[in-house]
């Protein structure tokens, strides 16, 4: 489909793509339109928009997610729609177990069959609320979930004192830092270039306020 954009937009965000990665990358936004038409999993229906506001949006994410977080072996992503930016991961990420859960059960339907088509054995969904889930995570991600208070508690059971937080999002206000202040500590907000998009985006970083 658009193999050679994927392949420039990786170029552009410092990251060296295997050329399985970029395969599997254009498969996924292959297997994202046919969906679309169906099941309606995102607003966006044109596929060069779909490439930077969705596929370029989550793979911006990769390189500091290696830095900040290079011995992270489990993943939650959180509120995950179509798999932005869990499916994202776990192409890039092999060696990340990715768990992607959706309270909209085609949803994750989806992100089950792409984990089917494409082989990636690190990635499942589930049809669940957040606060339904089980289990514990070194990384727990969210692309424009909510605010970030209701991202931190509603996946607050689901963390370790080592985890990170991983919170995508256009813009953040003061207000909504000060809102988490007793629930986790933000220790950086990273500012992101998108390949194609003229628009401010940002990672908001934060650990538990027990962690070392």
């Amino acid at each position: 489909m658009m193999q050679q954009d994927i392949s420039s937009g990786l170029l552009a965000l410092g990251l060296a793509g295997e050329e399985a990665q970029v395969e599997r990358l254009n498969a996924y936004m292959s297997l994202l339109q046919k969906w679309n038409q169906t099941y309606n999993l995102t607003a966006l229906r044109d596929p060069a928009v779909m490439l930077t506001h969705h596929l370029m949006d989550s793979l911006a994410i990769i390189k500091p997610l290696r830095r900040i977080c290079p011995e992270a072996k489990t993943a939650l992503d959180v509120g995950t729609g179509a798999g932005l930016p869990g499916v994202v991961m776990a192409i890039m990420c092999p060696q990340l177990s990715v768990t992607c859960v959706d309270a909209v059960g085609k949803k994750a339907a989806f992100v089950n069959q792409v984990a089917l088509s494409l082989g990636l054995t690190n990635l499942k969904a589930h049809h669940a609320r957040v606060e339904n889930m089980k289990g514990s995570f070194d990384l727990v991600s969210s692309r424009a979930f909510s605010s970030l208070e209701d991202f931190v508690k509603g996946a607050a059971a689901l963390v370790h004192q080592q985890t990170v937080w991983l919170a995508m999002k256009a813009h953040v206000s003061p207000q909504e830092l000060a809102a988490v202040a007793g629930l986790a500590q933000v220790f950086h907000v990273e500012p992101l270039r998108v390949p194609g998009l003229d628009a401010q985006r940002c990672i908001v970083w934060m650990r538990a306020l027990t962690a070392a």
